[in-house]
C-alpha cells in the first residue's frame, strides 16, 4: 500500500458552482461509481466525497489513473464531452499529497467557509459507503480513524470550529441564541438565491424542522422543500406566512424593501417576532422595528458576528497545520511499518515452528506440568529473540532501508519458504 494512494478533486476552489452541480453525487450515484471502479480497475481503498463544495475520489493503485477515473465519472453523470472538464480537476499522484490533502479537507482547512463544522459528517458518511461495499481495506480503515482523531483535536485544542463564520451560519446560529437551543421554532425562509439556499443548508443541519420556503419561482421552492423536507408557502400569502413564522429570514434581491410597516399593518405580534434580513440592498425596512415585538438583524449585524468567527479560525490555521502535520507523519510511520508486516509475521512463524519442532521431540519423556513450563519458558526465550529484529524492522522503516533488512532476514531464516499462517501443531 506503500506509495500507491491517490486522488482526483474537483472543488470551489478549482470549479464554479453550475460545474461542481453537474458532477455532484449523491449516494445511489457515489456508491454505482464505486462499483464501476471496481470492476473496471480492479481498485481498493476507494472513498468517494461528495458535497456542494467539492468531488473527490481518493483510491489505492500502482497505476496513475487518475485521468481514467475523472473521465469514468463525467460519463457517468451523463457528461461526454470530458475534455471540457478535465481543467477543472486537481490530480494528487504523489502518495504523501493525497493522505494529506484528504486530513486538510477532512478538518476542514479547504473548505469554502473555513473551519466548517458539516464536512467531518459527510466524509464519516462517505467512509460509511465504502465500508458497506466492503471497499475500505486495513489502510484506509486506519486512515479514517486517524484522521477522526485528529479532527477531535483540532475541536478540543483550537478554536478553529468556535463560531459561525458564513453569512448564512450565523443567521441560523443567531435564532437559536434568539428563541432558546432547545426550541423549535417556526422559520420563514424568503428567497431562494444562493445565499437562501444555504440558509436551508444550515437550518437541516441544526436539527430545525418547523421550517416554510417562500420564493417568487415555486418551482425552486418546491425543489428544495424536496430535497430537505421543509413546506412550502405561496409568495402571494406573505402576509398570512410572516403572521404564522416566529422567525422570518429574507434574501431577496431587489431594489425596494419587501417587507414594509404597510404589509405588516394585520399582523399581530403578540410575543416576539424576529426579522433577519440578509439582502443587499435590505429586503426589510429598517421602520419595521417601530412595531411593538419586532426586532430586526440586518446584514452588517450578521456579518459582523462572521467575520469575528471568520478571524478567530483563521488565526488558528498554524496550530491545527502543526496538529495535522504530526498526524500525518504518526500515520506515514504506520503506512511505512505495513511493507514489514508480511516479514514480521514470516520470522515469528518460523520461529515458532522451530520451537515447537524442538520441544515436540522430548513431550513424550515430559510430564504435563514439565510440558507446560518448557512451553511457558521457550515461549519467552522466542519472544525475547524476536523483540529486537523486529524493532530494527521498524527503525529501518523511518529510515527508508527496510528492504535491505527484509533482504538480510529473508536470507537468514529462509522465510521466502515460510507463509503468513500460524504454523500447525505439532504435538
Amino acid at each position: 500500500m506503500l506509495d500507491t494512494f491517490k486522488t482526483i478533486s474537483l472543488s470551489h476552489k478549482t470549479a464554479p458552482l453550475h460545474v461542481r452541480e453537474l458532477i455532484a453525487l449523491n449516494e445511489d450515484e457515489a456508491k454505482r461509481l464505486m462499483l464501476r471502479l471496481r470492476d473496471f480497475f480492479g481498485l481498493t481503498d476507494l472513498l468517494v466525497i461528495s458535497t456542494c463544495n467539492r468531488t473527490e475520489v481518493y483510491y489505492a493503485c500502482e497505476q496513475n489513473l487518475n485521468a481514467d477515473i475523472a473521465r469514468l465519472l463525467l460519463i457517468e453523470k451523463g457528461l461526454t464531452d470530458t475534455d471540457n472538464y478535465l481543467p477543472y480537476f486537481q490530480f494528487f499522484e504523489a502518495h504523501d499529497e493525497a493522505v494529506r490533502h484528504l486530513f486538510e479537507v477532512c478538518v476542514g482547512l479547504h473548505s469554502q467557509v473555513v473551519g466548517d463544522m458539516q464536512i467531518p459528517n459527510q466524509v464519516k458518511q462517505s467512509y460509511q459507503w465504502s465500508a458497506d461495499l466492503d471497499m475500505a481495506g486495513p489502510f484506509l480503515h486506519r486512515l479514517m480513524h486517524t484522521i477522526f482523531f485528529t479532527n477531535k483535536r483540532v475541536a478540543q485544542e483550537t478554536p478553529f470550529r468556535d463560531g459561525a463564520a458564513s453569512v448564512s451560519y450565523a443567521a441560523v446560529e443567531l435564532i437559536e441564541e434568539l428563541v432558546g437551543e432547545h426550541q423549535n421554532p417556526s422559520v420563514l425562509v424568503i428567497g431562494l438565491g444562493e445565499i437562501g439556499t444555504d440558509v436551508c443548508k444550515n437550518l437541516e443541519a441544526r436539527k430545525l424542522t418547523n421550517i416554510t420556503l417562500c420564493n417568487r419561482t415555486q418551482a425552486k421552492a418546491e425543489a428544495l422543500a424536496s430535497q430537505h423536507g421543509f413546506r412550502v408557502a405561496d409568495f402571494s400569502n406573505l402576509t398570512d406566512e410572516i403572521r404564522r413564522a416566529d422567525v422570518i429570514i429574507s434574501s431577496v434581491l431587489r431594489d425596494d424593501p419587501l417587507i414594509t410597516p404597510e404589509l405588516l399593518r394585520d399582523v399581530n405580534v403578540l410575543t416576539f417576532k424576529y426579522f433577519i434580513d440578509l439582502s443587499v440592498p435590505r429586503s426589510v425596512d429598517a421602520a419595521v422595528e417601530q412595531i411593538p415585538g419586532v426586532l430586526v438583524y440586518n446584514i452588517d449585524n450578521i456579518r459582523h458576528r462572521a467575520d469575528e468567527a471568520l478571524n478567530q479560525r483563521l488565526a488558528a490555521i498554524p496550530k491545527v497545520e502543526a496538529i495535522v502535520t504530526q498526524a500525518v507523519a504518526e500515520f506515514g510511520d504506520w503506512s511505512k511499518e505495513m511493507v514489514v508486516s508480511p516479514t514480521i509475521n514470516k520470522l515469528k512463524n518460523a520461529l515458532e515452528q522451530i520451537r515447537r519442532d524442538e520441544i515436540a521431540r522430548h513431550m513424550k519423556h515430559l510430564t504435563s506440568d514439565e510440558s507446560e513450563k518448557v512451553d511457558k519458558i521457550t515461549r519467552g526465550i522466542m519472544q525475547k529473540i524476536i523483540k529486537l529484529p523486529v524493532l530494527q524492522l521498524k527503525a529501518a522503516c523511518k529510515r527508508g532501508e527496510a528492504e535491505t533488512l527484509i533482504d538480510v532476514l529473508n536470507d537468514l531464516f529462509d522465510l521466502e519458504k515460510q507463509t503468513t499462517e500460524e504454523p500447525k501443531h505439532s504435538y
